[in-house]
């Protein structure tokens, strides 16, 4: 889902070997950013190797009927079946700007899924005022990474740096051709890194920067102060302006990169799968799990059935402490690791299970085309449920189930409405939901969910729910 104040359309790999002649094109002697000696050195490095990138795509739209066609007279004798056939489809043109960058000598660039995302023409603008067709050898929406090619030789390149050793306060530069102004250069610090779970992409570990990042720059560079590749600027977070507010987001190089070398290699990118639907541990989580100090890991809220996870024997409610001896510090942070591995490696989970820790070894798989979306309709009116004031549930009858795309056998009480000032809204419970477990306990009718609900008393409430066929726990904390 794409958060609203978020702009994501900000239009508008080569072998290592490859790379490795990049780097050495300055003699190894790298290029340094400071306030005394300024940025010229490293921008004049730099910015033969950011390039224009426009698009176009064909869009079919409906055409507007002729005059005489909407008169009554002719909708009268001949109908509008007949005069249908006269209304042909038309197709405009639709250009996309944008901006990329070489990493190869040999005519390899990196931008943005997002840029050219259904172009059927891309062309591609040097700084010298040479211009390329593009071919895409690839590209992949869940990190918006794509890969272009570009039929020349001795290209200017931007060398790759190590991402993961940015820090915030490090200075940065990021070159782009924002609103169609080419080569423009802004410079900022890294404001945070590691930024995850803002909605903008499937896998997010963003570099937060205030260099100015504006329409167009999208695709473009953000480098560090040896002038070095450290990101692909992809986002910013925008107001109703939908410019440059200081809080733009770049794709890390060491990301970007792995995805480009797959793309490269194979023309698409295979990520290793779990299975499972993980959610944070919010202190709430931690201590009515009976997890002791900081809270951290990802709490299992689903296990898709057949997967390796459940192959492997993880469960709902298992809270993944641990990866391959690693310390998991979020749900997002779980989420990346596994999508960075390689389908069929073997990796050992620390997970806490009813109050111990247990090691559970899983093969992981390959990650499946993402699943249709479901279908939900609405549930039945029902009665109020004690201590969930503005909650309403019904009994989950295999009619309801398969209305809301469930399975007929699944037991638990759906939820016919939810006052939207009442404290389960406030911690997501939704229309449409079915609450399977209460604090653990199995649910199966509505007496069920009464009694459990009632022996909480005043405590915490922890839900087990499913929405649209995915589970989630969601914990309830009265006031």
């Amino acid at each position: 889902m794409r958060s609203k104040l978020f702009v994501m359309a900000l239009l508008l790999a080569q072998a290592p070997l490859a790379v490795a002649a990049a780097s050495a094109a300055n003699g190894g002697q790298p290029y340094r950013i400071s306030l005394q000696a300024g940025f010229a050195p490293v921008v004049k490095r730099c910015l033969p190797a950011v390039v224009n990138v426009s698009s176009s795509k064909i869009i079919r739209t409906q055409a507007s009927a002729s005059p005489f066609l909407s008169d009554p007279f002719f909708q009268q004798f001949f109908g509008s079946q007949f005069l249908r056939q006269f209304q042909v489809p038309s197709e405009e043109r639709e250009l996309s700007l944008g901006s990329g960058v070489i990493v190869s000598p040999d005519g390899y660039i990196l931008t943005n899924n997002h840029v050219i995302d259904g172009a059927t023409h891309v062309k591609v603008a040097l700084a010298d005022q040479r211009e390329f067709e593009a071919r895409i050898v690839g590209k992949d929406a869940e990190t918006d990474i794509a890969v272009l090619k570009v039929d020349a030789q001795n290209l200017p390149t931007i060398p790759f740096g190590d991402s993961t050793r940015m820090q915030p306060g490090d200075f940065v530069l990021a070159i782009g051709d924002p609103f169609g102004l080419s080569q423009t250069v802004t410079m900022g610090i890294v404001s945070a890194v590691g930024r995850g779970n803002l909605g903008i992409e499937d896998y997010e570990d963003f570099i937060q920067t205030d260099a100015a990042i504006n329409p167009g720059n999208s695709g473009g560079a953000l480098i560090n102060g040896n002038g070095q590749l450290i990101g692909i600027n992809t986002a910013i977070l925008s107001g109703e302006s939908g410019g440059n507010q200081g809080v733009g987001f770049a794709i890390p190089i060491d990301m970007a990169r792995q995805v480009m070398d797959q793309i490269v290699r194979n023309g698409r990118v295979a990520r290793a799968w779990l299975g499972v639907t993980t959610q944070p541990v919010t202190p709430e989580i931690s201590q009515a799990f009976g997890l002791s100090g900081q809270p951290y890991g990802a709490l299992v809220g689903d296990v898709t059935a057949n997967s390796p996870a459940a192959q492997a024997g993880l469960a709902t409610g298992d809270i993944i402490l641990e990866i391959n001896g690693h310390r998991v510090p979020d749900s997002n942070d779980l989420n990346l690791s596994i999508a960075m591995m390689a389908p069929g490696t073997a990796v050992r989970f620390l997970v806490l299970r009813n109050g111990a820790q247990q090691e559970i070894p899983v093969t992981l798989g390959e990650e499946p085309a993402p699943p249709q979306s479901r279908q939900t309709a609405p549930a039945a009116p029902a009665q109020p449920a004690p201590l969930l004031d503005g909650v309403q549930v019904e009994n989950l009858t295999p009619d309801i189930a398969a209305g809301l795309g469930l399975p007929p056998n699944l037991r638990g009480v759906v939820v016919a409405g939810v006052d939207s000032a009442s404290l389960a809204a406030a911690a997501g419970l939704q229309e449409g939901d079915v609450i399977e477990q209460v604090n653990r306990t199995p649910v199966a009718s509505m007496l069920d969910f009464r009694n459990a609900v009632r022996a909480a008393g005043q405590r915490s409430i922890i839900l087990l729910v499913n929405h649209g066929g995915t589970t989630r726990f969601l914990v309830i904390t009265p006031e």
